[in-house]
Formats: structure tokens, C-alpha cells, sequence
């Protein structure tokens, strides 16, 4: 149990993160789970620490270095919150580690999948591994010495190495050798039963001497640096693009802040790299296994391993909303059209933007794009549209946090194409989801706008939740024209008739909203308040959602991810529950419900409840109108709410525990909602 969890009213936001991610570790653990599905979330908790480190623990390291020590909400000063990140985190890598080589290798083995050491290879798998070694990695490994003449190589950030120790005339000198990315860091080896693997780093270990033939091998050991990786973009400047590529150069080579290396690495070369990379010893982590377990994603991928993951879902296709329809822009002059991704197909999306692209009376198409696929047939439908003459204006966002490198690609070829690139306002980073269709039709001009909860990304649509609304009405298209005036030009921020916008006018909305719960409490009116979203850090917020409480609202809150709001607490928030679902899909989607005295409304959008959210981004909320999709809506939010597989529910000493569950009640969303899609197709097609 946290100290003093109980007397805190507004958690660590980093310390929450931590929370989290061991529920995404929990996953890893879950029997239940097909073994590959629990390979894959012990990479992804891996991965998530990674953006951790270069992110939040380097800007806490930041305020530290400069001496900053005013506290946060949660009343730690930045040295507080590095301690006791250091602390949790520490924690975490036993679990994690604990995981891999006392569960999950033992769900393997049962499989006959093994992970075999150099010592463990029978001659057959020994002629393999030299084979492999002498023809395709020893061409490709470059050793780094370290002296007087050669300085400790600039290791790039992420990268596994290996620490070499070397003596020669009773002279100890250390070298360097990359572990190359390139190469695939699993080589399966001639089993006589099922699939047998050994890591690359350890093959190129057993052959060390190979690269030092003059020197005695005292010790060579992995290692891996995690740098600074916060890009610090002046977005005043003229060209923004030459500004983003300058950042991610720094970025692969900003100041360490984590150093992994092995349990068994010995004093001398763990003094060596600490002292030569400069980290202090609270950052230093000795792992207990393979340094970088980012690397199972892909050993899940290899093929024959299909039938140890979760059965295929394959989305509905066409969703129910537009089964039917050949034509989108009839469908969506009918009625307002809806699509709960990735249980109906991201196809519907795609194919409107084709269809656009291809209507010789769509005139314009304007759209904002935040994260895209490698392979985005999104781009490939607005260069399409470009070069049929449609008028096409994008707005690229450079500066989202890690596919920067990607989105300056696509603006560069969207521009080649013909289209009209933007690349958001200054000071602001742009996460709205709107796309707009400008049409010419017999009654005049009409506007099909689609607005979602997620990205333009047909990758992630596959894993992640959104939700997407299609529609025509007047006063949805007038919005949009304007949302895309301001983004585009310099008109001021216009006043909307449907859509909350962020930084203007969403946080004054949603307080209203909470405000408004109040009073009907008050006033023994109807009142409730049920919200989904991805982290609710705002102070402002919680503590309105605190006065909510203490009012007699009813507050129920889904957050997946980061929650500083401390629910049950006496005489504050014991009219509160907060639940995270983390399972097969990644919940993503912003719901927003409000009781409003009887008339509920709800609002969907791309915000969460964070102040980078609120005050410094484009964000858009807009509200669900039709009656048969707003009983959609909440229909989903009571589906989540009653989920015992993947809900998680938080204590109010903040820790998480699992959701209790009958004999007769095993409830899993995620299977549900699919089902229900199929079921909601089938119904439309009778």
C-alpha cells in the first residue's frame, strides 16, 4: 500500500503511469491469455517504459538539473517524484523480468518454443549458429576500441551494445560493439521438437574473440542507454519542417537517462559504463534476462505462431450503419451514420475519402492529420483527389511525438501531389479528427463532415477503439468551416453552434457541464456523470468532479490510463468510481455523459482531461443528437461499466484491483461489442 495514499486527493501523475503499466504487465501474466497474446503485452509494457523514460522521467531529470523544486499537485517536488519513480520502477522490472523467465518461458516450453544459451546447443544447432555468424553478422559488426585516440563512442539512442573488456601486457582496455538493428535479434536453430531460438547478442558474445584476436576476453556484456528524447521545436521559426528534422537528430543522441544492463555484468565494466556515460546509480537498472524485451512484438509475428494468439476478429465489413449503401454521401443524407471501430471496419472511412476523391461534384476536401500508417491509403485518396482537381487542404501536425520523421514525409507528398499543406498553428499542437467533403448537389452546396475519436490510421484502427460520426447537417458543416478558416488562415477563433474546441472554449464547457450536475443534485433533479478517456490529470477538473461528489452526483469514470483523481475517499469523493480497462484492444475513444436533468446529453471527442488537452492543443468535441445512436453510445459505456475480464477498478488508496466477478458473470467487452456489431449488421440486413 502507498504511503499516505489515503490522506492524497490528487495522485502522482507519474507514480499513476507506473499503476498502469503494471496493469498492461498483468495481461502478460493472465493465464487465460493465448501465450503469444502474453508475449506481446510483456512487449508492450517494455515498450511503453521506454516513452516513459525519454519523456516524463527525462523532464523530471530536466527540473532537477535546474534546480527546480516547486511541488506538483500531488505535493512531491520534481527530487521527490524521481526518487519515487526510481523506486516503483525498480519494482516493476522484478515483475516484469519474473514474468518472462518464471511464466511465460515456462508457457512456452510447453509449446516446445525454448530459448536456448550458446552452452545449450547440440552440434547441429552449434554448425547453424557459426554458419549464420561467419556469413551474415560478423560482416556487419563494427568493434569500437576505446583509448586516448578513439573516445567513447555517441551510441544512439536505444541501442543494444555490447561491453567488451579486453587485457593485453597485463593492460585493461574497454571496446564497444553495436548489436546490429538490422538483423532479426531472434536466429532459429534445427529443433528435433516444436521451435528452438537463440538471441542474436549471444551468439555474437560466444564470438567475441573473433573481433580481438591480439586480446585476452575478460568480460563482454549487453547494454542499452535511454536518452532524452522530449523534442525541444521553436515553432516561431519560418520553416517548422527544417526545425522538427534538427530536434529528432538531437533526439537520438540526447543526455542518458536510463542504462540497462545485466544482473551478472561485473564491477569493473558496470564502473566503466557509468562513470563514461555519466548516470547516476539510481539510474542504472540490472536486468535479470534479455535487455529489451520491444524485441518479442516481433517474434510473436513469426510465422506458425497463429494459433497461439487470440482468434482473429475481423471487423465488420460493411458496419451496420452503411450496409446497404454503394453510395456514402446518400447514407449519410439520410441520417446521421455511426462506426465503433476497430469491431466494424475503418474500410467505411477509407472508401468515403475514396469515394470523394473520385465524385466529380465534390469540389473540396479539407482534413486534419495527426498520426498515419506507413502505408496510409488515406494519403493515397487525397493525392488522388488532387490530381482529379478537387481542391485539397491538409493539415499535417509535425510535432506528433514520434511519428514526426513519418508525417513530414506524407507532407512532403502530399504537397507534390497538389494538395494545399498546413502544419498547424503556432504554440499549438493540432489532435482535432474532422474531415470535411465540400459537395455541389441539385438543392446547392452540401457539407459532409466526419469527425472521430481516433486518427486517420488504418493500422491502429485494427487495435485501438474510436468511435466515428458521419453527417451532413447544416449546422455540423458551418462548424467545420469554420474550425478549417481558423486552422488555415488568420481568422480569430469563431463562435460554433455544435463543436466544443479546444483551448478556447472546451474547458469552460466542461465545467459548465459538471456545474450544471450540481445544481440539478441540488435541486433533487436528475444528475449523473459518466466519462471514458485515455487520463484525467486535470486539477481544475478533479477538483470540480470532487465538488460533483460531495453535491450527491453519481460520478462513474472509465480511464485506461493515467488517473491523478482519488475515488471513495469520505466526505469527497465517495460518489465516485473510477475503473481501467486494459485488454485485447486498446481502449481509446472520449465519451462524455451528462444527465442534464433527465435529457442526457453525450459528446465524443478527441480530448482528454489534461491541460495539454484543454489549453494547449486543437481538440474537438461534438455531441451525439440522434436518439437511436445516442442509446448506441450508452449502450457502450454500460457494457464497459459492467466488464469483470478487463476492468480493473481503483481503491481509494489508489491502487487497482480486479473487478469483482460472480461465477455466472464472466463479462468481456471487447468480445461483446464485436458480437454486437455482427449482430447489428445482421439486423439491418433483414
Amino acid at each position: 500500500m502507498k504511503e499516505d495514499a489515503k490522506k492524497v486527493l490528487y495522485n502522482n501523475r507519474e507514480l499513476s503511469w507506473i499503476d498502469f503499466n503494471t496493469r498492461v504487465l498483468e495481461e502478460a501474466f493472465k493465464k487465460e491469455n493465448p501465450v503469444m497474446e502474453r508475449v506481446k503485452f510483456l512487449s508492450i509494457c517494455a515498450s511503453n517504459l521506454d516513452e516513459f523514460f525519454m519523456i516524463r522521467v527525462a523532464g523530471i531529470m530536466d527540473q532537477v538539473s535546474s534546480n527546480y523544486k516547486k511541488p506538483d499537485p500531488s505535493g512531491l517536488t520534481p527530487k521527490q517524484q524521481l526518487s519515487k519513480v526510481n523506486k516503483g520502477i525498480h519494482q516493476f522490472l522484478k515483475r516484469q523480468y519474473f514474468c518472462w523467465e518464471s511464466s511465460i518461458k515456462n508457457a512456452l516450453k510447453k509449446e516446445n518454443i525454448v530459448f536456448l544459451k550458446i552452452s545449450d546447443l547440440n552440434d547441429l544447432q552449434l554448425n547453424k549458429v557459426c554458419k549464420y555468424f561467419d556469413k551474415i553478422i560478423f560482416p556487419v559488426l563494427t568493434p569500437l576500441a576505446i583509448d586516448r585516440s578513439r573516445p567513447f563512442p555517441l551510441l544512439l539512442n536505444r541501442s543494444l551494445n555490447i561491453a567488451v573488456s579486453l587485457e593485453k601486457d597485463r593492460s585493461t582496455s574497454f571496446a564497444v560493439v553495436q548489436v546490429p538493428s538490422i538483423l532479426s535479434r531472434v536466429l532459429e536453430v534445427p529443433a528435433e521438437k516444436g521451435r528452438s531460438f537463440v538471441l542474436l547478442e549471444d551468439i555474437i558474445m560466444s564470438k567475441i574473440e573473433r573481433l580481438f584476436e591480439p586480446y585476452e576476453i575478460k568480460a563482454c556484456f549487453p547494454f542499452r542507454v535511454t536518452r532524452n528524447a522530449d523534442l525541444d521545436i521553436d515553432d516561431e521559426r519560418e520553416d517548422l519542417i527544417i526545425a522538427v528534422q534538427k530536434s529528432i537528430k538531437k533526439r537520438k543522441r540526447g543526455k542518458p537517462v536510463r542504462l540497462e544492463i545485466p544482473k551478472k555484468c561485473d564491477s569493473q565494466t558496470r564502473k566503466f559504463l557509468i562513470d563514461t556515460l555519466d548516470v547516476e546509480k539510481p539510474d542504472v537498472y540490472e536486468v535479470p534476462g534479455p535487455i529489451d524485451l520491444t524485441f518479442l512484438a516481433k517474434f510473436t509475428e513469426l510465422e506458425g505462431f497463429e494459433h497461439l494468439c487470440f482468434a482473429p476478429l475481423p471487423p465488420v465489413n460493411p458496419p451496420g450503419d452503411f450496409y446497404g449503401y454503394d453510395d456514402f454521401f446518400e447514407a449519410i443524407r439520410q441520417k446521421d451514420r455511426m462506426v465503433h471501430h476497430p469491431y466494424e471496419s475503418f474500410d467505411a472511412v477509407l472508401n468515403f475519402v475514396k469515394q470523394a476523391a473520385a465524385d466529380k461534384d465534390v469540389l473540396a476536401i479539407k482534413q486534419t492529420l495527426y498520426r498515419v500508417s506507413g502505408e496510409s491509403p488515406i494519403i493515397d485518396a487525397l493525392m488522388t483527389a488532387a490530381e482529379n482537381g478537387k481542391q485539397v487542404t491538409v493539415l499535417v501536425e509535425l510535432k506528433a511525438r514520434f511519428d514526426e520523421e513519418n508525417n513530414i514525409i506524407w507532407a512532403k507528398k502530399l504537397e507534390q501531389a497538389g494538395c494545399h499543406v498546413i502544419y498547424g498553428l503556432s504554440g499549438l499542437k493540432t489532435h482535432c479528427k474532422i474531415l470535411l467533403v465540400v459537395r455541389r448537389e441539385e438543392e446547392g452546396i452540401r457539407r459532409y463532415v466526419h469527425m472521430a475519436t481516433g486518427n486517420y490510421n488504418n493500422s491502429t484502427a485494427k487495435l485501438y477503439t474510436d468511435i466515428g460520426l458521419f453527417t451532413c447537417r447544416e449546422t455540423f458543416g458551418i462548424d467545420a468551416s469554420s474550425l478549417f478558416n481558423f486552422l488555415t488562415g488568420y481568422s480569430g477563433p469563431p463562435e460554433y453552434s455544435k463543436m466544443i474546441v479546444a483551448p478556447f472554449g472546451m474547458r469552460k464547457f466542461f465545467e459548465k457541464m459538471i456545474e450544471n450536475e450540481i445544481e440539478n443534485a441540488k435541486n433533487s433533479l436528475p444528475s449523473g456523470i459518466t466519462i471514458k478517456v485515455n487520463s484525467l490529470v486535470d486539477v481544475e477538473i478533479v477538483k470540480l468532479l470532487y465538488k460533483a461528489s460531495k453535491a450527491g452526483v453519481n460520478v462513474q469514470l472509465i480511464v485506461r490510463g493515467i488517473c491523478c483523481l482519488v475515488p471513495g475517499v469520505d466526505n469527497i469523493s465517495e460518489n465516485i468510481s473510477v475503473i481501467s480497462i486494459v485488454g485485447r484492444f486498446l481502449e481509446h475513444s472520449r465519451i462524455y455523459k451528462f444527465e442534464c436533468g433527465g435529457m442526457p446529453k453525450i459528446f465524443i471527442g478527441s480530448a482528454d482531461l489534461m491541460p495539454r488537452n484543454l489549453d494547449w492543443r486543437v481538440e474537438l468535441a461534438f455531441p451525439i443528437d440522434e436518439e437511436d445512436l445516442k442509446e448506441r453510445v450508452s449502450f457502450m459505456l454500460d457494457l464497459m461499466l459492467s466488464d469483470t475480464t478487463n476492468a480493473r477498478m481503483q481503491l481509494s488508496d489508489t491502487t487497482y484491483r480486479d473487478v469483482p466477478k460472480s461465477r455466472k458473470s464472466h463479462i468481456n467487452s471487447h468480445l461483446l461489442f464485436y458480437k454486437v456489431a455482427k449482430g447489428f449488421k445482421d439486423r439491418t440486413q433483414t
